[in-house]
């Protein structure tokens, strides 16, 4: 027969403790994006500001 494990009853505070880790977890990946998109910001900025002193010390 298909033996799974028993499932334990949903009690208010294991239903708690679960939304708790989801919303942990998708706190955590929010998190990570703010950095990524960040890091991804500054890294532009700077390719610009590299550029624009490139065309300014050799403009005639």
């Amino acid at each position: 027969m298909d033996e799974r494990p028993a499932r334990r009853p949903t009690t208010p505070e294991t239903a708690r403790r679960s939304f708790t880790g989801q919303s942990l977890a998708r706190e955590t990946k929010n998190e990570r994006q703010v950095w990524i998109y960040l890091a991804y910001f500054f890294f532009v900025i700077h390719i610009i500001a590299f550029v624009m002193i490139y065309a300014v010390r050799h403009a005639k």
